[in-house]
């Protein structure tokens, strides 16, 4: 398959990255914000759901890197930022507007109730495959 590269300017851009980065797993160590670039990025190791449909077994996680652009602000619930190296599952990325303008915040849910949120200027997002597919024998799984 080839390397996915998408680019999100609006909501319904952010939804087709966020279908992408489904179930992506990633590391605190792999988080980086820089207040004076606006800019917040993280790798993650994603699950290819576009190449598990209908498999059964046999699938793969692809290296990923999440930017998100002209992001003001960062902050977080249900993480200790000390523990870098704990494992966090990326469940959905949504966008919540404020007020009439392109401003509003970005929300990376995660499992165990944890979110990243990141007050942004408005929608500037780049998902891209970085590096090669492995093969993983499990499928995440949702009650």
């Amino acid at each position: 398959m080839t390397e996915l590269k998408l680019l999100a300017l609006d909501k319904d851009d952010l939804d087709v990255v966020s279908a992408h980065m489904q179930d992506a797993v990633f590391k605190l160590a792999d988080v980086s914000w820089s207040a004076t670039e606006k800019m917040f990025s993280l790798a993650a190791n994603r699950f290819d759901w576009e190449a598990a449909t209908g498999k059964r077994k046999g699938f793969e996680r692809h290296r990923a890197a999440l930017v998100f652009k002209r992001a003001l602000a960062v902050r977080s619930t249900g993480i200790d930022r000390n523990r870098k190296e704990d494992v966090l599952s990326l469940l959905a990325v949504r966008f919540v507007q404020k007020g009439e303008g392109p401003e509003g915040t970005v929300e990376l849910v995660l499992s165990g109730d944890a979110t990243i949120a990141l007050d942004v200027e408005c929608i500037e997002v780049a998902l891209a495959d970085i590096g090669g597919a492995w093969e993983t024998a499990s499928r995440p799984r949702h009650p």
